[in-house]
């Protein structure tokens, strides 16, 4: 599946800048994929980018940043994995760092670099470490071909990232995050709604969870007879 195309007048407006303030909610994010194809680059054009404006780097590769999505105030952290995969010899190795990255997010996006076909390579392991560990079909995952711009190097097809989106079941889109951080932030933006989404239909079925049903009424016509009987037995 094609991640819907970035003309379509139902994606989501640009994430405005908001004012400090308590957020209403938290949208945690993770960007996976083999050494350099780069992932930083992409948070980092996400966050920088003018109506942003200036992002919190946390401890380690934790990303913050208050941003204002569909009139609420949502805390989006994002997790860059450097390093979190090894690529050698047609052999994909997951590192122990990587699970507990994947426990902690709630959407995910899968890049590879065009020029690179190892890291294309190394994106259907990653989707199936994060079935294993989020086992429910709901989880947002996003298949990101990164480096669109160098189509002279061009490793990876177009049509094949697409097989490869629609053979897991997934969204695809092809960007630059050197010339088009418009769709860097379109593919961010994207996943976020589609986080809270699932966090809107958590909450209400937990509600529905947590009501307990009421006790149906008594019949009072099957209560009289039941009277009735007990006292033409009791006269017998």
């Amino acid at each position: 599946m094609r991640l819907p195309s970035m003309s379509q007048p139902f994606l989501l407006a640009p994430i405005a800048e908001c004012p400090p303030g308590p957020p209403g909610a938290q949208v945690r994010l993770a960007v996976l994929g083999a050494r350099g194809v780069g992932k930083s680059a992409m948070i980092v054009r996400f966050l920088t980018k003018r109506f942003i404006g200036d992002y919190e780097p946390n401890t380690g590769n934790l990303y913050s940043r208050l941003v204002h999505l569909d009139g609420d105030h949502v805390a989006v952290q994002i997790q860059d994995t450097p390093g979190c995969i090894q690529v050698q010899e047609d052999c994909v190795q997951v590192l122990d760092s990587l699970s507990r990255c994947v426990k902690w997010a709630e959407g995910f996006l899968l890049v590879y670099s065009i020029t690179d076909y190892s890291s294309y390579q190394s994106v259907q392991p990653l989707y199936q470490h994060i079935r294993k560990v989020h086992p429910e079909a709901r989880t947002p995952i996003i298949i990101v071909g990164n480096k669109a711009d160098l189509l002279h190097a061009r490793q990876v097809q177009a049509k094949e990232g697409l097989q490869l989106a629609d053979e897991l079941g997934s969204l695809f889109l092809e960007i630059s995050t050197s010339e088009d951080s418009q769709g860097v932030c379109d593919v961010f933006q994207y996943l976020c709604k589609e986080v809270s989404k699932l966090q809107l239909a958590g909450s209400t079925d937990r509600r529905r969870s947590s009501i307990i049903p009421r006790p149906k009424s008594p019949n009072m016509q099957d209560l009289k007879r039941r009277f009735k009987q007990a006292l033409s037995s009791k006269v017998k």
